[in-house]
């Protein structure tokens, strides 16, 4: 008896090993996706206006998120990220989400970059995460190409802000909540 309930410690110890590792690979693959989308998004953003690398190369650190999208007078989008810190070259992966109500109708996947002015505001942007912002424009895309173009303002101190509509269509304008948060899963 002793010896088959060994084998069941040893069995029931092994697969908690092996989940552990399986976990450890999956975020670590998921990582990596992000580190790859915020690259690839860069190089659209210098690709399209070529002084944002130039911006991007003095900022203290930057921000990189893919946005999904839906609205019909009430909407809402979502997506996950990252903030990089300059000076000491880590990476805090997030997620965000977004709500929106008014006069807008689309379907959209967009990029945004964030480009911070100082170190503090960055921080601040990883610590409470929160923008509040309102537009309108029109905005289309297609196979990553971007037409159109879209204005409004937003609530993060000391950053730029900059949005590439890569696939589908954005008319009209909207009071819209944005919210940015560590992602524990990935950090």
């Amino acid at each position: 008896m002793r010896l088959h309930q060994l084998f069941t410690i040893a069995a029931v110890s092994m697969s908690f090993m092996t989940g552990s590792a399986i976990a450890q690979d999956d975020k670590a693959n998921k990582q990596a996706e992000i580190r790859k989308v915020t690259q690839a998004s860069l190089e659209k953003f210098y690709k399209v206006e070529p002084k944002i690398k130039g911006e991007v190369s003095k900022a203290p650190g930057y921000a990189v998120f893919t946005t999904y999208g839906l609205s019909f007078l009430i909407g809402g989008a979502g997506g996950k990220g990252l903030v990089h810190d300059r000076s000491t070259k880590k990476d805090v992966f997030m997620e965000m989400a977004q709500a929106n109500i008014g006069a807008q109708v689309g379907a959209s996947e967009s990029e945004t970059l964030i480009i911070f002015e100082t170190a503090k505001g960055m921080n601040e942007f990883v610590a409470k995460g929160w923008e509040f912002g309102g537009g309108g424009g029109i905005g289309a895309g297609a196979a990553g190409k971007t037409a159109g173009g879209q204005s409004g303002g937003n609530a993060i101190p000391k950053a730029k802000y900059y949005t590439l509509t890569k696939n589908g269509l954005q008319i009209g304008g909207a009071v819209a909540g944005t919210k940015f948060w560590k992602d524990d899963t990935l950090n």
